[in-house]
């Protein structure tokens, strides 16, 4: 099959008519609970572009949320699982091993932030991934409850969904939930105004007094905050949190889900602020694509865990454990942390001069190739949904995939593959602009 091009093109109206014909089967026979943000069907991807089933190119401005941070297809993933599918597909780490899961562990080692002893265990999900990583705290400490934050997204099985903040969709209609979750107000710099330090304060005074650190097993934390709206937490905040937490014999997690692996320009997020959390929890962009979840911790917190207390048929498929050294060995020979800083760059600087221009944006944030802009009504400064989702939907029809997120809806996220060219990415933001233009 021919490469793809690296090149925007619109050969019919949106969606075009095989695209109808798949959405008009979707509908027939898939769940309405699983629903679509794009009105078209992925044929190909590769790089920064993705080619729907009737020949539109768009600019991949989502990477899948974050999944395929090194590009779509990218050649050292695509030949290392074609490897292991010749191989074996599974034969289920826990019954019969393989080195692969072994050598993801070990990379997983040396990547992590911290010095000393670190083992993974592997999983398929965010989600499942974050749900061990209680288990593991719970294990380790004895303790039970669980700190969680404004504005947080951890996931959907029963556990994550009581740890994610947000109602609708992700929790409407699905309770009761498993208990002994706590929430505690996050740092959100634009709406408190407050520094790094008094937000821990805040936090820290809300946890002592509503749960008590003699009762919790772990504080759960995204560094940058995904679903909720790329909230990036004034600077201090995070470390002042895990101070706290070593102080009080409390784990501090850190779920870089999709924060991690290059994501915002250093390989994890809280490398940012030297902070080491206890546990770290990597997904999405960890495989390229495929599915694969790991918890990495201190020894001595992995080792608490009874053996078969941590695993699954599925954990640590050899396919997915291929992608991911394949991952690393690109992140790290193609330089792709510094094409995050330089991503980064470009894209900040492109959405601030909106910002100048337009008052309806009332924030710019993010880091590295993790980078939002947050929608309101200027003379209130309450929180603008229907623009947001009008400028994304004015963009999908441009022919440049956007995702918005965000407690509200009102903000639009930028997570280009860092494989992307500065040329596509320009011409994406200039698309962005427009639609936000006409509104």
């Amino acid at each position: 099959m021919p490469e793809l091009e690296q090149s925007r093109l619109l050969r019919t109206e949106l969606p075009g008519p095989r695209s109808a014909e798949l959405m008009r089967r979707k509908q027939a026979f898939v769940s309405p609970g699983v629903g679509t943000t794009m009105p078209v069907f992925a044929a190909r991807a590769a790089g920064g572009i993705v080619e729907d089933v009737d020949g539109n190119r768009f600019i991949d401005l989502g990477s899948g949320i974050a999944v395929t941070t090194v590009g779509s297809s990218a050649p050292r993933v695509v030949e290392a699982v074609r490897q292991q599918v010749e191989d074996f597909t599974h034969t289920c780490f826990m019954i019969t091993p393989y080195e692969s899961y072994v050598a993801v562990a070990e990379a997983l080692a040396r990547l992590t932030p911290g010095d000393g002893e670190k083992r993974s265990a592997l999983f398929n999900s965010g989600s499942e991934a974050v749900e061990n990583a209680v288990k593991i705290a719970r294990s380790y400490t004895g303790r039970d409850a669980v700190v969680v934050f404004d504005h947080a997204y951890h996931g959907r099985t029963n556990l994550t969904m009581a740890m994610t903040a947000k109602v609708a969709p992700y929790k409407h209609g699905f309770g009761p939930f498993a208990g002994e979750v706590y929430r505690a107000p996050m740092s959100y710099p634009m709406r408190d105004g407050l520094d790094g330090p008094a937000a821990a304060r805040r936090a820290i005074s809300i946890i002592e007094t509503q749960v008590g650190a003699g009762n919790l097993a772990a504080v759960v934390i995204e560094p940058i905050q995904g679903e909720g709206g790329f909230i990036v937490p004034a600077d201090g905040f995070l470390p002042a949190l895990a101070a706290w937490c070593a102080a009080n014999g409390v784990l501090f997690v850190a779920d870089e889900v999709q924060s991690g692996f290059g994501r915002t320009g250093t390989m994890f997020a809280i490398e940012a602020e030297g902070v080491i959390a206890d546990l770290v929890v990597s997904a999405k962009g960890i495989a390229g694509g495929l599915p694969l979840s790991a918890v990495t911790g201190r020894a001595e917190i992995m080792d608490a865990v009874h053996p078969g207390g941590l695993g699954g048929t599925y954990g640590g498929n050899p396919l997915a454990c291929a992608a991911a050294l394949a991952v690393i060995e690109t992140i790290e020979a193609d330089g792709l942390l510094e094409r995050a800083r330089q991503i980064e760059t470009l894209v900040l600087k492109r959405l601030n001069e909106l910002k100048d221009a337009d008052p309806r944006i009332g924030d710019v944030r993010g880091r590295g190739a993790m980078l939002a802009a947050e929608f309101v009504d200027p003379a209130t400064g309450e929180p603008d949904a229907a623009l947001a989702k009008a400028v994304a939907t004015a963009a999908h029809q441009r022919g440049v995939i956007t995702l918005t997120c965000g407690t509200w809806g009102n903000v639009i996220r930028f997570l280009p593959p860092l494989s992307i060219s500065d040329e596509l990415l320009s011409e994406g933001l200039d698309l962005v602009a427009a639609g936000l233009k006409e509104h």
